[in-house]
């Protein structure tokens, strides 16, 4: 009998007991793969969207608790686009927030709406699927994402209520590839200031960089223009500081993300805890339990080393098992959870390699860690006491 299938021989004499292991560590580690794999998308849809946009700079005001509570005047837009470096049509202020929707049964739901220029260049990213695109002259009307189209069942030529009595004729249905637009409604930056009583959330900015991308020499640039605009004041109000980040540097510091992502970090642990805890206790019973087994073979010939991969064999298969099962769980669970009304138009669903490879990678340590005192048991048996054990 091969090694390998004498391993896979022990665990499957105990089914029921191999079985509840398995889905104990899976829906530990199942929970963490699907927390950190709804906080990966997210930060992935938006530096996706940065990207494609060719954005260098995200602009927000600095000392706020989080990037929707920023506020600040056009004053600093104006001046941003005077400044050497900054691409002459690269400036676009938006106002972002998350706002009551008023459904036409008295119920309410929280919404992101966005306040765009008629020229944001975002606008040609975005895929009509019904009625037409903002424009100037448009005051009053919105356009809807299609996921939050499809959750307020609501078309061209209906009208939705935003907070208590706002109604907005809505003009168009579009597709983003970035989900939080396409859960989103998208208004003249107008109309968003009008509703929210905010001046600009924030701005984005490109870098007539004259250096080829990715060089230091392009960083460089970036960081010049950086620098600029974060000592821009205000006449009006010199007490207003701004925070201009790259793209990578603002999804790492937006405030929600910074939450779900300590959250991830803390289930893993505890993911971690419990699972050593269950394959722990799990191998020392099959240690006991083959007391005798394991003397035998010793007596016949077996290394300590050999009894050693035995043990550390079985519970690396039963973390893998459950690794398998975890992300498939998880797996559901996002494409469920991106179902619900209530947040699809937020997540993301699906589990991206890089998530399932470390939730492989965290079974195997419970594997390892589980069974490493098990292990150090079994291989240290005298063969004499072990046959004579009862």
């Amino acid at each position: 009998m091969y090694f390998s299938s004498f391993v896979l021989k022990n665990l499957t004499r105990r089914p029921v007991r191999t079985i509840l292991t398995v889905l104990g560590l899976a829906v530990a580690v199942g929970s963490m793969i699907a927390l950190h794999a709804v906080n990966y998308n997210v930060e992935v849809a938006i530096t996706r969207s940065f990207d494609r946009r060719g954005i260098d700079l995200v602009v927000t005001q600095a000392g706020r608790s989080s990037d929707l509570h920023s506020d600040f005047s056009e004053y600093f837009v104006e001046q941003t686009r005077k400044l050497p470096g900054v691409q002459q049509d690269g400036v676009y202020e938006a106002v972002v927030e998350l706002f009551n929707l008023t459904r036409d049964s008295g119920a309410t739901d929280q919404v992101m709406i966005q306040g765009w220029l008629p020229d944001n260049k975002a606008f040609a990213d975005i895929e009509v699927l019904s009625g037409r695109k903002l424009t100037e002259a448009d005051a009053g009307k919105v356009m809807l994402g299609s996921r939050l189209a499809s959750n307020i069942s609501k078309g061209v030529g209906d009208t939705i209520t935003l907070g208590a009595d706002s109604k907005f004729e809505v003009i168009g249905v579009y597709k983003s590839f970035v989900v939080f637009e396409d859960g989103a409604a998208t208004m003249l930056l107008k109309d968003a200031q009008a509703l929210t009583g905010k001046k600009i959330t924030g701005f984005s900015v490109k870098v007539a960089k004259t250096a080829p991308p990715g060089t230091p020499e392009a960083a460089a640039e970036v960081e010049r223009v950086r620098v600029a605009i974060e000592a821009l004041r205000d006449p009006k109000d010199p007490t207003v500081r701004l925070a201009a980040r790259t793209p990578e540097s603002f999804v790492n510091s937006v405030t929600h993300l910074k939450i779900t992502r300590a959250l991830s970090w803390m289930v893993g642990v505890i993911a971690l805890v419990i699972g050593v805890i269950s394959m722990l206790n799990t191998m020392v019973m099959s240690v006991l339990e083959r007391t005798q087994e394991i003397g035998i073979l010793r007596a016949v010939g077996w290394r300590r080393s050999r009894v050693i991969r035995m043990v550390l064999g079985e519970a690396v298969v039963l973390g893998l098992l459950a690794a398998v099962i975890g992300t498939a769980g998880a797996l559901a669970a996002t494409y469920l959870l991106a179902m619900s009304p209530k947040v699809n138009g937020f997540i993301e669903p699906g589990v991206p390699v890089l998530v399932a490879v470390q939730g492989v990678g965290l079974t195997a340590l419970i594997g390892l860690l589980g069974g490493a005192y098990p292990a150090y048991r079994a291989a240290h048996l005298l063969p004499t006491e072990a046959i004579r054990h009862d």
